[in-house]
């Protein structure tokens, strides 16, 4: 059985009183990757939930999971898998599915014990769905590609759309990945915040002795959370979106919530920052 942690959802006037570790136990999440375990994180916020699966030698089954309530984890749930490390498979209902590095497996509603095989790291997303969508793995190549900043503003970057409408129909998960070109390191300046939709993100491809200052927050009571690489954090709907390298990397967006709209945000003035 997987090894979950509940993280209950608070309010900006109780998030702006936190300490630096009070402020991590609630929304930073480390330790997603350990061979031989499925590690998650059951967020109160949307209710989606923040997995690791590095199955290395053996297999990992993903079947039932206590604090969604339900005889199985997909019975009234989707998922999105990332693989972040090499060659893996992630077998449903008996076919088994090749990912490899950076593609995205979508899994519908109501399929049953999820198995993961091979050297892959497994990222796992899943939210609550109403309806079931056609299980689908969506390769880099069939990823929607919106190239976006420049050089100049130290934020040249390609966003890779995997879970997306004009991609893979989902039923309320969106899910990618923003890849930054070495000498690139902000992401999403000016911030913006979409409160109808939480969001989660796992920064990758960060070299070991490298940080991102992840940055969180009302948009007129700012804060930070330091990352380090293969580090997921939990980004609240009420909470800019926002971060910066002190080197290029990638980073895995999720999200759930009210609608599957990923231009859906509403953009804050440099100057309302603070």
């Amino acid at each position: 059985m997987p090894d979950a942690e509940t993280r209950y959802a608070i309010d900006p006037a109780t998030t702006k009183t936190l300490d630096t570790e009070q402020l991590r136990s609630h929304f930073h999440i480390g330790g997603l990757f350990v061979e031989g375990e499925i590690k998650m994180i059951y967020s109160h916020y949307d209710r989606l939930v923040i997995g690791g699966a590095v199955p290395g030698s053996g297999t990992l089954t993903l079947d039932k999971v206590p604090e969604t309530g339900t005889t199985s984890f997909l019975e009234r749930r989707e998922m999105g898998v990332l693989n972040i490390g090499d060659t893996g498979q992630v077998t449903i209902r008996g076919e088994a599915h090749t990912l490899e590095r950076g593609e995205i497996l979508y899994i519908g509603m109501g399929n049953g014990d999820v198995v993961f095989s091979g050297a892959g790291r497994f990222y796992i997303l899943s939210a609550p769905a109403h309806r079931t969508c056609p299980t689908k793995l969506v390769r880099l190549d069939q990823a929607k590609k919106v190239p976006l900043g420049s050089k100049e503003q130290a934020n040249e970057r390609v966003i890779y759309q995997f879970l997306h409408p004009d991609v893979v129909e989902t039923c309320q998960l969106v899910m990618g990945y923003t890849q930054f070109i070495p000498g690139s390191i902000w992401n999403t300046m000016p911030a913006h915040v979409h409160d109808r939709r939480m969001e989660a993100y796992l920064y990758f491809d960060l070299p070991e002795d490298q940080r991102v200052i992840h940055l969180m927050g009302e948009p007129s009571q700012t804060r930070h959370i330091v990352m380090a690489n293969e580090e997921a954090v939990i980004s609240p709907p009420w909470s800019i979106h926002s971060g910066v390298g002190t080197a290029a990397y990638t980073f895995c967006w999720a999200m759930a919530g009210d609608n599957i709209d990923f231009t859906d945000m509403d953009m804050v003035p440099m100057g309302d920052l603070r």
